[in-house]
């Protein structure tokens, strides 16, 4: 599977289109996937937040054994290291059940595409794909994780797989664990150390001592 630094590539680009996946709606019974308030730890624009409110109060569009698989295939794409966690560990799961909510175009193509993974794995394996061995998934994610090489036939799931993989880049690199992967620091604050002394020399000038102690000397 691709590593951090190609995947790192795909943030710029991402979220992809829509692939064309037959899906189905959700199957759940009405109110039993339904979460609690959610809360939040910052500061938010009362409108987005109230709309996030909304959004996170929903019911549930992944049954548990959809949410199970997309967690299995997000810790393929992004697998915990020595640098840093899983796309499990920096919630990526739970980013991409918020993002089927915030952008319904996205719903069809992940339900069709979950669907269309455990078909395949009935095919090969007699089994769904979480109750494959970890060799019996890599084995088919790796039939659908290169477009070039894929089978024409495996077409629906290297457009399942694409969006899955841009998806979990996007969670993982939106997150702290993400943010930490890639040494991103943020704006830092410039420190000033003063007129270089052979410019001070040149116009005779210099700095008198409560300059130099209130101004311009930082502790490094």
């Amino acid at each position: 599977m691709d590593r951090r630094k190609s995947l790192k590539l795909i943030v710029t680009g991402a979220v992809a289109g829509p692939a064309a996946i037959a899906g189905c709606k959700p199957d759940d019974k009405k109110g039993e996937n339904a979460i609690s308030e959610p809360k939040f730890t910052i500061d938010r624009n009362p409108d987005e937040l109230k709309y996030e409110k909304e959004l996170l109060a929903k019911e549930k569009f992944f049954t548990a054994h959809e949410m199970a698989t997309i967690t299995i295939l997000a810790d393929i794409i992004i697998p915990k290291d020595e640098i840093s966690g899983s796309a499990s560990d920096a919630k990526v799961p739970e980013f991409i059940a918020f993002i089927v909510k915030d952008m319904p175009n996205h719903q069809v193509p992940m339900k069709g595409g979950l669907r269309w993974l455990d078909m395949q794995c009935l095919k090969q394996f007699e089994k769904s794909f979480i109750d494959c061995s970890s060799a019996q998934q890599i084995e088919l994610v790796d039939q659908i994780a290169y477009p070039k090489k894929a089978k024409p036939e495996m077409s629906q799931g290297v457009k399942f797989f694409s969006l899955m993989r841009d998806l979990t880049a996007t969670g993982f690199y939106t997150s702290e664990i993400g943010v930490k992967d890639i040494g991103y620091a943020g704006n830092q604050p410039t420190q000033w150390d003063g007129v270089p002394d052979e410019v001070l020399q040149q116009y005779k000038l210099a700095y008198s001592e409560k300059e130099m102690n209130e101004c311009i000397s930082f502790k490094k």
